[in-house]
């Protein structure tokens, strides 16, 4: 039977293509893309829609690089876009079970979508493409002595950032960091419920209390305890700078760059889960920028923002506050506006950062990187650990946390604040790093300065 022609716009595989154009042509953020699917798409087609586009820009380098040596002119956005996701394809059946006749059967559905997505002297050509792309793919990994040039196209990372990584933490960690960063992310969520409901059984237990892993095919479980807000999607890496704060009943805890609020919720538990009785848990005061204005026009809602509302509205038996404006400009006041303390026992500031350890995750942001933005995040990291410690009051705590694995971002900012007259009256008491070839879970840093009282 004929599929009408919105049926097949609804499918996962045309979806995928026409934000992989998308993404060629305007190099538009890939989750800002994914906000844009049809709402008519399933939940089922919209994960594999999301599969394959996350596959794509996830091997972009290596299937880019295969392309151009078998296409000598790049063909239009819609028909790259379609090599990409076939090459996905590939890649996948390359890693699985062998089975008679793959290649074809991939080969043919690669044919007719581009039949539908762009012209019939296009779709002959994914026709001979494609074809000759499976063999290329199938090639072993490079050996172990290899080039950063090899182990950056290979996989798919750009060449200065493997040489940076080379020059960190040497060939064998290199490339389990690049292994890593090349498959498809586990989805973990932190039990929220206070009550002491058992998790259900079809959450699997990590290694890391309070985490789980939602494995495929329970998605219409978890959507219902998203809602209600027993359950979180949440990484066990942003744990460690909550941990690192140890947030106690009964303080007003400071969140700094809290946007999107995922921090904020985990110190707002932490509060709610010290102890129980009449007194109060506390409270969590979540500060980020506002929307920016373009010149002559109102602010426009930031989802940023809107995220951080949303999950504040779901903070249970603890107290929030949200306040907007540049911790590096009048900050205190802004505070005491808000009938707010101006300095307080423990603060938390995660600041924006290269992202370098959470790309298995972002898997755009490597293609987005430019080798000059670690030392500009390291400056700009700087001035705001200084904005942060001016509101830590006398024996209070400060963490200083990234997503990064970059010593740029991480060891040498906070050893160049301690060089510093702000660093005076603050020690360093612990830190810890997480390396995800070694964690098994996201990268970060996490710095635990204390006060002097």
């Amino acid at each position: 039977m004929k599929m009408h022609p919105e049926e097949r716009r609804l499918e996962a595989w045309p979806a995928a293509v026409r934000l992989l154009a998308r993404w060629l042509d305007r190099h538009e953020r890939v989750d800002e893309l994914l906000e844009s699917l049809p709402r008519g798409l399933s939940g089922v087609e919209r994960a594999r829609c999301q599969h394959l586009v996350f596959g794509a820009v996830r091997h972009h380098g290596r299937l880019d690089a295969a392309l151009r040596r078998l296409v000598p002119h790049a063909p239009r956005f819609p028909t790259r876009a379609v090599l990409l996701v076939a090459g996905v394809e590939l890649l996948e059946g390359a890693a699985g079970p062998a089975e008679d006749g793959l290649v074809a059967k991939i080969v043919h559905h690669a044919v007719e979508q581009a039949k539908a997505l762009t012209s019939p002297a296009e779709a002959r050509l994914v026709n001979a493409v494609v074809r000759k792309l499976a063999p290329v793919l199938a090639a072993p990994p490079p050996p172990k002595l290899a080039t950063a040039e090899v182990l950056a196209e290979y996989y798919s990372h750009p060449e200065w950032l493997v040489r940076r990584w080379l020059l960190a933490f040497g060939a064998e960690a290199t490339r389990k960091l690049l292994e890593w960063n090349q498959q498809p992310a586990h989805v973990y969520a932190r039990w929220r419920n206070l009550s002491g409901a058992v998790p259900p059984a079809w959450l699997k237990a990590s290694a890391w209390p309070g985490f789980f892993e939602v494995e495929p095919g329970h998605w219409p479980e978890v959507e219902p305890l998203l809602r209600n807000g027993d359950l979180y999607l949440q990484d066990p890496a942003t744990r460690l700078a909550v941990e690192l704060l140890a947030p106690q009943r009964g303080e007003t805890v400071l969140d700094l760059c809290a946007a999107p609020g995922g921090k904020s919720l985990l110190i707002a538990d932490a509060l709610a889960s010290g102890g129980a009785g009449s007194e109060s848990a506390g409270r969590v005061v979540a500060f980020d920028l506002p929307p920016v204005a373009a010149e002559g026009a109102a602010a426009r809602p930031s989802p940023r923002i809107e995220r951080l509302k949303e999950n504040l509205s779901r903070v249970r038996g603890a107290d929030v506050a949200l306040v907007l404006g540049d911790v590096q400009r009048g900050a205190a006041m802004l505070l005491r506006e808000h009938n707010l303390p101006e300095a307080f026992p423990a603060v938390l500031i995660d600041v924006p950062c290269s992202n370098t350890g959470v790309m298995r995750h972002r898997v755009d942001v490597k293609w987005r990187l430019q080798d000059t933005d670690i030392a500009k995040h390291g400056r700009q990291q700087l001035a705001l650990l200084h904005a942060a410690a001016r509101l830590v009051a006398p024996g209070g705590r400060l963490v200083y946390s990234t997503c990064s694995l970059e010593p740029e971002e991480n060891d040498q900012v906070v050893r160049a604040f301690f060089d510093s007259r702000a660093g005076g009256p603050f020690k360093l008491e612990r830190s810890v790093q997480s390396f995800p070839w070694i964690t098994g879970h996201d990268g970060a840093g996490a710095f635990l300065l204390r006060r002097q009282a």
